[in-house]
């Protein structure tokens, strides 16, 4: 729906952008505090959450229940088996989806919130423990919890200082770091979360074979050895592809070659044309077979800076050809762990 004239000078009067970045600065800024001030009680949080033999039950109400849904939905994709449970709904038979081997996430910015402390006694009488993200260590929460991590701020990025921003940002932001922290303490590694995200991109990437990939039959480019070059390089046009395997009497891969072999030649060999492609081409190449996972030739690739890979059976005989554009997808994860290492 368009804007009215007065409605758009009213908005252009405020100016928007200057409203984004003050309440991005706001924001940023809190979240850079709270990381200055992280002390012994995340690790200690982390070590309970680590020996816990259940799950971790989320709690909260509001603004803080709706963050306290997706700390749940990343502390159970990333390894650390978690629920959320609304604390007005335990009231009513809800505490009988809690184990007594399980650990409580309770969030609450004031720390004084009705519902979620009324829940706590009754939570201690189960025996259960409580880990608390409050911006109060004086808080009725914090007083019943075991452990409290503080998500204080100094405040909200609303202009009244009233609607919760600031401080779900930071609550979030905290359940993420604990998140990770798990995470990297049960050594939950991609494998892992391949796993449990088979329809996520990076579940497809770690778990596909060279064999989703690999061009078969006409689009693979093999002669024998003692072909011409010229007969390989009209092999190599008619498939669009830069390079052809090249194989021996007895069918198995003996050598590899590729526009770039030819580049390379063409000064110091002027008839290479007319040359036995086995005289010019790359002998016992890198090869992977269709069993090998993608991602594993991907990096082949990428670390060879190499455009094509054969691709050979269990006898060693070319059945494919990897190419690196049919590899895209895969090449921004190795990139990251390349930075990341």
């Amino acid at each position: 729906m368009a804007l009215s004239a007065h409605a758009a000078a009213k908005v252009s009067k405020r100016n928007p952008r200057r409203i984004a970045a003050r309440v991005l600065d706001i924001e940023g800024r809190a979240l850079i505090a709270a990381s200055k001030r992280v002390d012994a009680s995340f690790e200690r949080a982390v070590a309970r959450v680590l020996a816990c033999t259940g799950r971790v039950i989320v709690t909260g109400i509001g603004k803080s229940g709706l963050i306290g849904r997706k700390i749940s939905a990343t502390l159970a994709s990333t390894g650390t088996p978690s629920l959320f449970v609304h604390p007005v709904e335990c009231f009513h038979g809800d505490l009988g989806m809690l184990a007594k081997n399980d650990i409580i996430l309770a969030l609450s910015h004031s720390g004084e919130t009705e519902e979620i402390c009324k829940l706590m006694p009754v939570l201690k009488k189960l025996g259960l423990g409580v880990i608390a993200i409050t911006g109060s260590a004086k808080s009725k929460l914090a007083r019943h919890s075991d452990i409290t991590l503080i998500s204080a701020i100094e405040r909200e990025a609303c202009p009244f200082n009233i609607t919760p921003t600031t401080s779900t940002t930071l609550a979030l932001a905290i359940g993420d770091a604990l998140a990770i922290a798990l995470m990297l303490g049960r050594g939950f590694g991609k494998e892992d979360f391949a796993r449990l995200h088979p329809g996520g991109s990076l579940g497809k990437i770690l778990t596909m074979k060279v064999s989703d990939f690999m061009r078969t039959g006409k689009a693979n480019p093999v002669l024998t050895e003692k072909a011409t070059v010229r007969k390989a390089i009209e092999v190599m046009t008619a498939t669009r592809m830069g390079a052809v395997s090249l194989t021996g009497k007895n069918g198995r891969l003996t050598g590899f070659f590729t526009d770039g072999d030819l580049r390379r030649r063409l000064a110091d060999t002027p008839d290479i044309a007319a040359r036995l492609v086995c005289d010019v081409m790359t002998k016992n190449p890198l090869c992977v077979t269709p069993a090998d996972m993608a991602a594993d030739a991907a990096r082949i690739i990428t670390e060879r800076h190499i455009d094509n890979l054969p691709v050979v059976d269990s006898k060693g005989k070319p059945v494919g050809i990897l190419d690196e554009q049919d590899l895209l997808e895969i090449f921004p994860l190795l990139r990251k762990d390349n930075a990341d290492a």
